[in-house]
């Protein structure tokens, strides 16, 4: 191919999702803040990416099994609790948990420093609930047991135990 005919072509590139440290939509959960820093309308809805900050001493979700999704966690600061089944396992800052479907999992902040972690879904559905709970706060219902299983649903995902 003549060098006139390369650069005649349309040059298809794929878009760059770039996502400042100011930028990305913030959710604020009780004491935990989270900024999606890609809710999957960049990757075709194959990854989500999110950094979440737990307050010293912040309780997680309850105990959960996604149907649909793996879910990354890999945390750049301080120390968060993972509760997988009946195991607790403490992820220091550089530890990646990677959490497959149908796999019960939990995790905390038990310590008295925030923690910081990066969290991946593949696909893309879970940051869709996020959105959901912090709507039920800002309605001004409470968080209760029920309303997240019911946020949860929505989203191939299910408590681990009865939690009703």
């Amino acid at each position: 191919m003549t060098e006139e005919a390369k650069n005649s072509e349309p040059q298809h590139r794929p878009a760059v999702s770039v996502t400042g440290p100011g930028d990305g939509e913030v959710i604020v959960l009780g004491a935990t803040r989270m900024r999606i820093l890609e809710d999957g309308s960049h990757t075709g809805h194959r990854l989500a990416i999110a950094e979440s900050v737990l307050a010293p001493h912040t309780q997680g979700p309850p105990q959960h099994r996604h149907a649909r999704h793996d879910e990354g966690f890999y945390v750049l600061s301080g120390t968060v609790r993972f509760t997988v089944g009946d195991e607790d396992y403490d992820a220091g800052t550089g530890t990646l948990v990677v959490v497959p479907p149908g796999t019960p999992h939990t995790f905390a902040n038990p310590t008295d420093q925030p923690a910081v972690m990066l969290s991946t879904f593949t696909p893309d559905l879970y940051v869709q609930y996020f959105r959901d709970l912090q709507d039920v706060l800002a309605s001004g219902r409470p968080l209760t047991p029920q309303a997240n299983i019911d946020a949860m649903s929505h989203y191939a995902t299910e408590p681990a135990a009865d939690l009703t």
